[in-house]
């Protein structure tokens, strides 16, 4: 009998634990990461020949979309917490979507936002971690095909010279096998971003990233539309778009 008893105290202070545990061990929380596509600190304003690059070429922009991937939030000790692969692929579209919803992370303090620009060339060619996306990207024109793999940016419009007519132009930038990598990483400081506990308000922070599209021209590289208006398996400046790129995000807080 006295064994029973202490048998079923001890199955008692388990639960009992195990119930303060739980407690105590704070809820996931949810990130709503904002992409939102500028001109000199200004939201894009698409198809008017409104902007200029530096090479004195007059563009409008008539598509903009591309692909944001495995996104990493950095603690202020270092340590990462990595979204779920399989989850970690989101079109930005200037003319749909623009927000990449993250849910069921850690509350925690973080100091910066890691993310691909593109397909990490691990899955090529197309691979299970992708699979969920790619009726996503094909239905928006960002496949090639599944042997050729992702446009991670499909940028198009018009430009003219000296008021000249208006000439199409055309930018799409992937990988392309082992030989041209053009997936970049990108890290962006923030100042102590709080992912809170849903609970019941369920709350939801917010942070907006700005994308700075006249980097796509005029950055590490400047690139003329004049020279070439028409860029996609390009080994000499696909890779320059890609490194432009890399260089034109920033968070607002």
């Amino acid at each position: 009998m006295k064994k029973l008893i202490v048998l079923c105290l001890l199955v008692s202070l388990a639960i009992a634990c195990n119930n303060d545990e739980s407690t105590n061990t704070p809820t996931p929380g949810s990130l709503n990461l904002v992409f939102q596509n500028t001109i000199d600190a200004s939201p894009l304003v698409m198809n008017d020949l409104v902007y200029t690059n530096t090479s004195n070429e007059n563009y409008g922009i008539n598509e903009l979309k591309y692909i944001i991937s495995n996104i990493t939030l950095i603690r202020l000790d270092d340590t990462e917490y990595i979204y779920p692969v399989e989850d970690s692929y989101f079109l930005i579209d200037e003319e749909g979507n623009k927000t990449a919803s993250l849910v069921n992370i850690p509350a925690d303090t973080y100091k910066a936002i890691k993310f691909g620009f593109g397909v990490d060339p691990t899955k090529y060619p197309i691979e299970s971690g992708t699979l969920n996306f790619v009726p996503l990207a094909e239905e928006a024109d960002m496949l090639w095909s599944w042997s050729a793999g992702y446009k991670f940016i499909k940028f198009e419009g018009n430009y003219s010279v000296n008021s000249g007519s208006e000439i199409p132009f055309l930018y799409h930038v992937g990988s392309h096998g082992a030989t041209l990598d053009n997936y970049k990483e990108i890290i962006i400081p923030v100042s102590n971003m709080v992912i809170q506990s849903n609970g019941e308000n369920d709350n939801i922070t917010e942070r907006n990233i700005q994308f700075d599209i006249a980097k796509i021209f005029d950055s590490i590289h400047t690139l003329s539309l004049e020279a070439k208006n028409e860029i996609m398996v390009d080994p000499e400046n696909a890779p320059k778009i890609a490194e432009n790129i890399s260089t034109a995000f920033s968070i607002s807080e």
